[in-house]
């Protein structure tokens, strides 16, 4: 079999090729000579690899990105961009190059969010966003979000995860599992989490014991799916309210996180927002 020489391709060919493969890989190729160079890093090549409505979401970029190329727009949107006055969070996922979303606490429905006796609005400096919602003292709590699917990637799969945090004065949040779903036409995804820090710490064997106790007694009563918290590398905690596929279709994807059931008061969560991501 002939070995292909790559520096004979037409460029236009050549961008089909690499546009099959990942910007890592372009960037590997990149080595091959000094001619497959200027080729890859060509806008004809890198433009395969954005968005094809980069330009509606530039124009929705609450800050305008300043690039000198396609490669070097696609870096700058790998990184979180606020868009939509601030209210949302755009990105590309650098290696499948798909769609992330983030919905900022002010994009939810939170119950409640606007009388100042049950939640309060406050700046964060660990946030990206310019405000996120604190709970002060509620029985009642539930949080949703709506994002349309034809926002996201086609043919991907997504998790929704709302990210959050506790304060020091956190109670009553664990005290009861709260239901989390997640909604896409026809699909329904369910199940149920303690609001609580993770913990990653070593433990007695009597609390082992203690630990595993409590766990079989929930066990019995709660069989849905049960979802843990997870820390993030921003230092904020993420919970699962569920995954979908995302054909190509156009509806809505509705999430929620709610716990009505305890007449007990809780407070101390801190809501950030709910991000959508493509699920591994």
């Amino acid at each position: 079999m002939r070995e292909i020489n790559l520096d004979l391709l037409p460029e236009d060919c050549f961008a089909h090729i690499m546009s099959l493969t990942s910007p890592q890989d372009v960037c590997r190729t990149a080595f091959v000579s000094s001619l497959i160079r200027y080729m890859a890093d060509s806008d004809t090549v890198w433009e395969k690899f954005l968005p094809s409505n980069f330009e509606e979401i530039l124009s929705r970029l609450v800050s305008p990105l300043a690039y000198s190329s396609k490669k070097e727009l696609l870096s700058r949107l790998s990184k979180p961009q606020l868009i939509d006055g601030g209210r949302k969070i755009f990105s590309v996922e650098i290696s499948s190059n798909k769609k992330c979303y983030m919905l900022g606490a002010r994009e939810l429905s939170i119950k409640w969010a606007s009388h100042p006796l049950y939640w309060c609005w406050k700046p964060l400096s660990q946030s990206r966003f310019a405000e996120v919602a604190e709970l002060r003292t509620i029985s009642w709590l539930q949080i949703e979000g709506l994002l349309s699917t034809r926002l996201l990637s086609p043919r991907t799969s997504y998790g929704a995860y709302l990210v959050v945090n506790f304060a020091d004065r956190a109670y009553g949040l664990d005290s009861l599992p709260s239901e989390v779903s997640l909604e896409v036409g026809n699909f329904k995804s369910q199940g149920t989490v303690y609001l609580s820090r993770p913990k990653i710490e070593k433990q007695s064997l009597q609390s082992i014991i203690s630990v595993n106790r409590i766990k079989a007694m929930r066990s019995k009563v709660f069989q849905e799916r049960q979802a843990g918290p997870g820390e993030r590398k921003d230092g904020w905690t993420e919970i699962e309210l569920g995954y979908f596929y995302n054909d190509e279709g156009d509806e809505e994807v509705k999430m929620c996180l709610k716990e009505v059931k305890g007449e007990h008061l809780k407070g101390g969560l801190i809501v950030e927002g709910i991000e959508l991501r493509p699920k591994e």
